[in-house]
């Protein structure tokens, strides 16, 4: 059996056709991924955890992004589209319809991208000089993941579950609740 062919894109090509293009997809090293939508609680969600940082945040200098804002993790590698970003600091870059500096990203774990997310996105997101800390968040149950980066560039896990636990983000002192962050999600029966 042959390995099937799949040719190389440019970050340039990418770029021009996400441009013209009212689809979302992701690039890395070469290739496009079409996006797919998500579930109910998948959405809801971000717009949860999005709504529990800016609460937070604010009184401070930094801004929350959802879904739709693309973050160049390197000219050459990975374009992707966080589910929620925090941006402290203004962009290096002018271009308008991307970052390259958020200190948080959160995605929300669906049953088709959950390897993706864990392995693949956190390869890439790593390569994110500024990013500090990497949020997984569960639509299945009460748990939300996360990954701080040390000053020594190690990453260190952590943990929340259930009604009465806590995400503490250490990096921009915020707590999200997850009886607050999951209030009015409804579970699937299993």
């Amino acid at each position: 059996m042959s390995a099937r062919h799949v040719p190389y894109i440019t970050p340039e090509a990418y770029l021009a056709a996400e441009r013209a293009s009212e689809v979302r997809s992701e690039y890395v090293n070469g290739e496009i991924f079409a996006m797919s939508g998500g579930s109910r609680n998948h959405s809801f969600l971000i717009s949860r955890f999005a709504h529990e940082l800016e609460t937070a945040l604010d009184h401070r200098p930094c801004q929350v992004a959802v879904s739709n804002l693309r973050l160049q993790v390197a000219p050459e590698g990975a374009y992707l589209y966080p589910d929620v970003m925090v941006i402290c600091e203004d962009d290096a870059t002018e271009i308008r319809d991307m970052v390259t500096n958020p200190v948080l990203v959160v995605e929300v774990l669906s049953p088709s991208t959950e390897r993706w997310d864990r392995v693949g996105k956190f390869t890439q997101y790593r390569r994110v000089n500024g990013l500090r800390e990497y949020v997984l968040v569960s639509q299945d149950e009460k748990l939300v993941e996360w990954y701080t980066r040390r000053d020594n560039d190690d990453w260190v896990y952590r943990q929340a579950s259930g009604h009465d636990a806590t995400c503490r983000l250490e990096q921009l002192a915020v707590d999200i609740p997850l009886a607050s962050l999951y209030s009015k999600i409804t579970f699937p029966e299993l």
